[in-house]
């Protein structure tokens, strides 16, 4: 396969000003001072380097000004780099910036020809395609109306559609996807499977996981304008993640002398890990993984019967289940210097979606909290074959019966 994208050695730098000037006069005296506190040096990228074989879908991934977005427009030649050099081989198709390349003034139609052209096509290719662009954005009714009275939803459409329908051969697509509806958003993402399909070069950049994964055959993580990791999709996506939620559990374990954690301090839990079924930490699991909470506790004095118990909510606050040792029958006679409760799920029957642990060790009578962490421990839920929707699975059958015969799920 031939290269489509190289980036050799390729870094960016943008000169970030502190101070705004408010009039001619104070441009000048500034220009005269030449104030470096004033200005900043910003590397957006650093040395990167890889390249894209024609074909591929390349996912870039990273938290925000990790420089994604620099790669974009250094591929669709908005800017150029500051060192390095890159090559694109193929007429590029671009979705980057809400609007971008739109004029506020013109319809949606005559965006589509200014656009068009911009991309590279003769106006007789854009009249041929129009109708196609028109019905895909979904902006019949509003296509002689004024961009500027567009919503952004309806930006997006246009934009994606002009770029789409461009025939390219490199296709760049930005966030900006996420501006749209749900049912918009899975329409583009069944377009880009179809480009993908017909052998067109596609770098996605996402703040989805999912998307990366269930898109892109390859990842690209940046940070801080540096190249992390280059590799297939799924590994690179779950090592950004478990970096990503190891950062987020010491953010909240950092927050611990506030109001997440209290309790009278005669038992503490002093460690808590989520571990699979090979007994490796990790704070990302499939649904149906086993799963093993661990809560490592420390008592400096002998207590009678205590319990304990842990708590899952989801990210928007509802509470999941909240499962405790006197709950399941088991009595702990007591406790004194240190020792280990572990809770083992053998299924895990969350759906997809980001949770909260929380645990706890208190008295039998539930009269006294020695210990109570509130929702310090993140857990991403990852998706399975299976149910899509809601918050757990049920793991039951379907039965079908009819005309003469029978089928079930296995």
């Amino acid at each position: 396969m031939s290269v489509a994208i190289r980036f050799e050695s390729v870094s960016k730098r943008f000169t970030l000003h502190h101070e705004r000037a408010r009039s001619f006069q104070e441009l000048a005296l500034h220009l005269l001072r030449r104030n470096e506190h004033s200005r900043e040096e910003f590397w957006a990228l650093r040395d990167v380097s890889f390249t894209v074989e024609q074909g591929e879908t390349v996912g870039l991934i990273g938290p925000n000004g990790a420089g994604k977005s620099t790669v974009l427009k250094l591929i669709s030649r908005i800017i150029e780099p500051t060192s390095g050099r890159i090559v694109v081989d193929g007429r590029v198709g671009a979705l980057l910036e809400l609007g971008a390349g739109f004029h506020p003034d013109l319809t949606g139609r005559e965006n589509i020809y200014l656009n068009g052209s911009i991309l590279g096509l003769s106006r007789a290719e854009i009249r041929r395609k129009l109708d196609d662009i028109i019905g895909f954005a979904e902006l019949e009714r509003f296509i002689d109306v004024p961009v500027r009275h567009y919503s952004s939803g309806m930006y997006v459409r246009l934009g994606f559609s002009v770029a789409v329908h461009t025939e390219p051969d490199i296709l760049l697509v930005d966030e900006v996807l996420a501006v749209g509806d749900a049912a918009f958003q899975r329409k583009c993402l069944e377009r880009i499977d179809d480009l993908r399909r017909q052998g067109v070069t596609i770098l996605f950049v996402s703040h989805a996981p999912e998307a990366v994964r269930s898109i892109c055959s390859r990842a690209i993580w940046l940070d801080q304008g540096q190249l992390v990791d280059d590799g297939p999709a799924e590994g690179v996506v779950l090592r950004y993640l478990d970096r990503t939620w190891a950062a987020e559990k010491g953010r909240l374990h950092a927050a611990r002398g506030d109001s997440r954690r209290w309790g009278s301090g005669k038992i503490k839990i002093i460690a808590v890990r989520l571990l699979d079924g090979e007994g490796q930490e990790r704070q990302q699991f499939r649904v149906g993984e086993p799963l093993v909470v661990e809560m490592r506790y420390q008592a400096q004095e002998r207590v009678e019967r205590p319990i304990f118990g842990l708590a899952i909510h989801r990210s928007d606050g509802v509470h999941v289940t909240g499962p405790n040792t006197r709950f399941a029958g088991l009595e702990i006679p007591w406790v004194e210097g240190e020792g280990t409760v572990r809770y083992i799920v053998p299924a895990l029957p969350l759906l997809k979606g980001l949770y909260y642990l929380s645990v706890s060790a208190h008295d039998w009578e539930d009269t006294e909290i020695y210990d109570y962490h509130n929702r310090l421990y993140p857990l991403r839920v990852l998706p399975s074959d299976g149910e899509r929707f809601g918050i757990l699975t049920l793991r039951g059958e379907w039965v079908w019966e009819g005309e003469g015969k029978s089928k079930r799920t296995t």
